[in-house]
């Protein structure tokens, strides 16, 4: 018998070494799961690590944020007839003392008791002693509150704590909504004209002749 046909014998046409691709493959695919579990990172869930965002809850924040605002505005309020003389003596000087920058305009905490006189869509015109004739100062009784005085009266409630303008927009809206359910609720908004208020509130200083107050307190005597 020749070496060639023993050759022939050994090595059949059509038969491959068995697995050699699969065998390196599977190697391959080995040394790609230990690095992707190197890298990997075991977060507990509520953990400082867990960067799952919670979504914003306009109810819960007005219903946390109110009572904080409420004292702070209580706590700044200045006398009607003490600061619309400041007001009036000297604007930036007033702003300075009393006041908190706010986007626009300047944001006053204040208190006053007066006569409520003729409203329109739950804004009431009230008539305050010591302050100038030439002053009117009116009061927001709902159901529409205006405004973002309330979000902006302590200057502690900023942008930057927010995703993005419509979550600060809806903190505003839900400040004024828990202060309608907290402060107004009690209050019969079409029977005040001629009766006394005492108000403690806050308003942006746009006209210095018009201030326009949402209360944090309001009572009826």
């Amino acid at each position: 018998m020749s070496s060639q046909s023993t050759i022939n014998r050994r090595v059949t046409p059509g038969v491959r070494w068995p697995g050699v691709r699969w065998i390196v493959a599977a190697a391959a695919i080995l040394v790609l799961l230990a690095a992707m579990a190197l890298d990997t990172k075991v977060v507990v869930i509520g953990s400082a690590e867990d960067a799952r965002k919670v979504a914003f809850s306009p109810e819960a924040f007005g219903k946390s944020e109110f009572p904080n605002v409420q004292s702070a505005v209580d706590q700044r309020a200045v006398a009607a007839g003490v600061l619309a003389s400041a007001i009036a003596k000297d604007k930036a000087a007033a702003e300075k003392q009393y006041g908190v920058p706010a986007n626009v305009g300047t944001e006053f905490s204040v208190k006053f008791t007066g006569v409520v006189g003729e409203g329109k869509s739950g804004i009431y015109a009230v008539k305050v002693d010591d302050v100038p004739s030439t002053l009117v100062i009116r009061v927001q009784t709902g159901p529409a509150i205006n405004g973002t005085d309330l979000r902006d009266a302590t200057g502690t409630i900023t942008f930057g704590q927010f995703t993005n303008q419509i979550e600060y927009q809806n903190a505003g809206s839900a400040l004024n909504n828990e202060m309608k359910k907290q402060v107004l609720s009690t209050i019969d908004n079409t029977k005040l004209t001629g009766k006394t208020v005492s108000v403690v509130g806050v308003f942006k200083l746009v006209n210095p002749k018009g201030w326009l107050v949402t209360p944090v307190k309001l009572s009826v005597q």
